[in-house]
């Protein structure tokens, strides 16, 4: 699941095709069919599988950081240059969320749950009114930051993800 979930995330769903996906897994082209019965159930599966915080993750880096300053660690580790840098191992969302918005996507469900659950990580966070609203507006930040890092090309995308973070930032102390 591993392999599917980083080269899904590396170059898209539709990108990637099923003996490749077998290759990388250390399997035959034929087990393939043995454990999915197609490649939109493996892509809907790699993409639930990529929420579940397999390296450690946001809610790992937030529950170790020191009290208050949770959120700043989410974004610190969010719009990171590395985690620009490696979408294979980053964020579903930000890397295929696009792509199923565009079309119905096997992608769709698994993503829009792991949106969620980021969703209610920050919001387990935040102070104040509109917790919901708010965290979904932060999450919106992070993911439309992270991607438009990943288009832009050098110092450009080096300054989109420190504006984003000091917008971040700015929210962060305004909650109080």
């Amino acid at each position: 699941m591993a392999a599917a979930a980083r080269l899904f995330r590396e170059r898209g769903t539709t990108a990637v095709g099923v003996a490749e996906l077998m290759e990388a897994a250390g399997m035959t082209h034929g087990g393939f069919y043995k454990h999915f019965e197609s490649k939109d159930a493996l892509v809907n599966e790699a993409c639930a599988w990529s929420f579940q915080d397999p390296g450690g993750g946001l809610r790992a880096a937030a529950e170790a950081a020191n009290p208050g300053e949770e959120l700043r660690t989410i974004v610190d580790r969010y719009l990171s240059k590395r985690h620009r840098d490696n979408p294979g191992k980053g964020c579903a969302l930000a890397a295929l969320g696009s792509e199923a918005a565009n079309r119905e996507s096997p992608a769709r469900e698994a993503l829009a749950a792991g949106r969620e659950r980021l969703v209610s990580l920050v919001a387990r966070y935040m102070k104040g009114a509109d917790v919901k609203a708010r965290a979904s507006a932060f999450v919106a930040t992070m993911v439309g930051a992270l991607i438009t890092a990943r288009v832009a090309d050098g110092a450009s995308s080096d300054a989109v993800l420190r504006a984003a973070k000091r917008e971040l930032y700015q929210r962060i102390e305004e909650q109080g």
